[in-house]
């Protein structure tokens, strides 16, 4: 996902779409070899106008070949980082609440206690807080 967002910095807006049109089929190809392909078609396409998010692609696609060994549903989810950003943000505000922790353990209860919290079974809500009051 980050790969995708960094490809947008060396592009003008007003191609967004179409380069984000253009790398779909490269990140939900089935294989490697599919997705260099397709990589080779995003090459020719934009390669001229956008040499920079070709270097991109290419010095990184060492990191990006395992995101490729995922099934789709997981590459999905991978994919919609709004789910993941905002569990990093519980546990952030969960942290910088506590302020510092007496050993490892403790700080580990409280990154627990903060995903905990995001139960959608609400089991979890009332141990939110990292050593303060229960809700």
């Amino acid at each position: 996902m980050h790969l995708l967002r960094n490809s947008f910095r060396y592009a003008g807006p007003q191609h967004w779409d179409a380069i984000a049109k253009a790398l779909k089929p490269v990140y939900t190809a089935a294989t490697e070899a599919a997705a260099r392909e397709r990589f080779g078609e995003f090459a020719e396409a934009w390669g001229g106008r956008y040499p920079a998010i070709v270097r991109l692609w290419d010095n990184a696609w060492a990191e990006f070949v395992p995101f490729l060994a995922f099934d789709p549903e997981i590459r999905r989810v991978i994919c919609s980082t709004n789910a993941i950003e905002s569990v990093n943000a519980r546990i952030r505000r969960a942290v910088k609440a506590r302020g510092h922790f007496p050993n490892e353990q403790a700080a580990l209860k409280c990154v627990y206690m903060a995903i905990m919290s995001l139960d959608p079974t609400s089991a979890g809500r009332n141990a939110g807080r990292c050593g303060g009051n229960p809700r």
